[in-house]
């Protein structure tokens, strides 16, 4: 069977060579699309989990609105109307019983561990030059142990500022915009009280402007001296050691207290929902270039089932049954589909190659190379992908050739 489905094929040499394109076309565009997109994907996930915490614990804040106010000072009978309507918010921006979360954390088997974080909004003063900055406070050495953060680190260590004395560790692009390096001393003002020198000891790169130019980070301790408030506790960071359990880790919290309990994953839905475009729009490209090539199957197919029915008729006379006719002609199917598979999976592969070593221009800790995933899922999705469309191609041609009979096909001829 093997044999006669080969030579079919090999005798419509040049659709059969159309056909293993298209397929090959489409597996290739899915491998190196899934490639690009994936690999940064992969990187994002990567650094969010290595750095950021898996389980933030904060204050809930809440609105001043009109009608609790009204009812809590009027009652629900009269109607009160605001010559300038209340507003502002209530609660204080950091954690009331963070001891009561420390015990809970320390006694649950999931949680890897947690860090107490203070963050202060302030000034960063160097000269005439003025920059705003978020001073966070946090314990260096827990830090050290449960992310990555130490490999975003240029210069210096975390450990540098672990001992205290007002040290700080800054991001490149900060140093740059301020004009300072290493060892040099800044002044930070928080609002209250004289600005005080902090040391700049460490220097980190993590790959977003954004975040280098404006996050600093200092000991717990030093924060909170600074900011005229020792003891104050702003939010607790969570690392787990399973991190796709923490949206059911918040979610079991969140019940224990008034303060807001949100998982990584929660936070950052909206942007996790680009991802799930992107592989949506993926998907969509893919089945537009297989579902041509499909076609391209069917009729091939169809032509062949119509040029050889004279060989059908043979094959039916000899004792071949419906059965082993339909087999024949799924059987080029699927050698179309594995084989164009196959190439795209070669073609798609060297591409994804050749594209990771094209330099783009951007500046991160990982290069300025495209990150290209290899995800053993791609190829195997690739593969499935083209086999799958290539039987369903070819299910319709090959079901009406195994309803000819010799007799009709006589008829036909005739």
């Amino acid at each position: 069977m093997m044999f006669l489905a080969l030579r079919h094929l090999l005798s419509k040499k040049r659709q059969t060579i159309l056909v293993l394109l298209g397929i090959s076309l489409g597996t290739t565009m899915f491998l190196v699309i899934a490639g690009v997109q994936m690999g940064m994907q992969e990187y994002i996930l990567e650094r969010m989990l290595a750095n950021a915490p898996h389980v933030k614990i904060e204050p809930r804040e809440s609105l001043v609105r009109n009608e609790p106010l009204a009812e809590r000072f009027y009652g629900e009978g009269p109607s009160v109307r605001w010559v300038v309507p209340p507003s502002g918010k209530r609660g204080e921006l950091h954690l009331e019983h963070p001891q009561g979360w420390f015990d809970l954390l320390s006694s649950s088997p999931e949680v890897m561990g947690y860090s107490p974080v203070l963050v202060v909004n302030g000034l960063a003063l160097r000269g005439t030059v003025r920059a705003p900055i978020a001073l966070q406070g946090f314990l260096p050495e827990r830090i050290s142990r449960l992310t990555d953060f130490e490999s975003s680190m240029v210069e210096g260590k975390l450990a540098d500022i672990a001992g205290g004395g007002n040290q700080l560790v800054v991001g490149r692009s900060f140093l740059e915009k301020i004009g300072a390096v290493r060892g040099d001393s800044i002044r930070i003002s928080l609002g209250s009280g004289e600005p005080l020198p902090f040391r700049i000891a460490g220097v980190y790169h993590s790959g977003m402007r954004g975040f280098d130019d404006v996050i600093l980070y200092g000991a717990l301790q030093d924060v909170q001296m600074a900011n005229r408030t020792p003891g104050r506790i702003g939010a607790v960071h969570v690392y787990l050691f399973d991190p796709e359990s923490a949206a059911a880790r918040a979610n079991q919290w969140s019940v224990l207290s008034r303060d807001r309990v949100e998982s990584w994953d929660q936070s950052s839905m909206q942007f996790l929902q680009i991802f799930s475009v992107q592989n949506f729009t993926r998907l969509v490209i893919t089945f537009a270039i297989l579902i041509v090539a499909s076609f391209g199957i069917y009729n091939v197919l169809s032509i062949m089932v119509n040029q050889k029915k004279r060989e059908i008729a043979i094959l039916r006379s000899i004792g071949y049954p419906p059965k082993d006719v339909l087999e024949l002609f799924l059987l080029q199917g699927v050698m179309l589909g594995v084989g164009g598979a196959m190439v795209g999976l070669v073609v798609g592969h060297l591409l994804n190659l050749w594209i990771g070593t094209i330099e783009m221009g951007f500046d991160s800790p990982m290069g300025n190379r495209l990150l290209i995933s290899y995800s053993p899922m791609n190829y195997v999705t690739g593969f499935l992908l083209a086999a799958v469309s290539s039987v369903a191609a070819s299910f319709l041609p090959a079901r009406a050739a195994s309803k000819y009979t010799p007799l009709d096909i006589i008829r036909s001829e005739g």
